[in-house]
């Protein structure tokens, strides 16, 4: 085979460029590679809503890229041609949780590394990579943080508020505060003491304070 060959491409030659058992044992294991993606998926999702449409993007992904790049390998002229259509995608949906990067990330480079050839890395890496995310994701914290939305009638009543709740929780750190003409709504981050809300309760009864709302957050706060 001459350089020029290598540039000369027929739609009929390439049917056979990759035979049916690769294919087949190549989708196969990505779809096995895939499910067990999704599987890790839903075990550590700590989100607030859960989308099972989300997981099994993560099981098509790994099988779309391990096809792509089997194409990729059995054809020079297709590899170059890939490239130029592939930069031109943009995906503009929002990722609404940074753990979902990694999942993206890993189907993808699971389905990379499977259409190579390497099937134990694949293999062997991805159960490792899930055992590594069991255990981190999974790990209980110390004190689950939560937000208390307080609205108060002026800053007497903020005052016995905050001292209620810096007594009754292990931290409480004000996060936003707005004020207005007799209304005062503070925004805390608390960590409990135990898993017991009620002191939430006696807040609301306590004079000049008007409600107080109890959130439960996973420690990203914008303010």
């Amino acid at each position: 085979m001459t350089f020029s060959d290598i540039f000369k491409s027929s739609f009929l030659d390439n049917v056979s460029a990759v035979s049916v058992f690769d294919m087949a044992l190549a989708l196969t294991l990505s779809f096995g590679l895939g499910l067990f993606i999704f599987f890790i998926y839903k075990k550590t999702y700590q989100g607030v809503m859960y989308s099972s449409s989300f997981g099994v993007t993560l099981m098509a992904m790994t099988m779309i890229t391990t096809l792509v790049i089997l194409a990729v390998t059995s054809n020079v002229v297709l590899s170059l041609g890939m490239v130029g259509a592939l930069s031109i995608v943009r995906f503009r949906t929002a990722i609404k949780e940074p753990l979902d990067i990694a999942f993206l990330f890993w189907a993808i480079a699971a389905g990379i590394v499977l259409a190579a050839g390497m099937i134990p890395l694949a293999v062997i890496g991805s159960v490792i990579i899930g055992l590594i995310l069991l255990v981190f994701v999974n790990r209980k914290q110390e004190a689950s943080p939560y937000i208390v939305v307080l609205q108060c009638d002026g800053a007497e009543s903020e005052a016995a508020a905050r001292a209620y709740l810096e007594s009754n929780t292990k931290k409480c750190v004000v996060k936003s505060k707005t004020a207005r003409r007799g209304s005062v709504e503070l925004n805390l981050e608390v960590r409990l003491q135990s898993d017991d809300t009620d002191f939430i309760n006696a807040l609301s009864e306590l004079d000049g304070v008007h409600s107080a709302v109890l959130v439960s957050y996973n420690g990203d706060y914008m303010g």
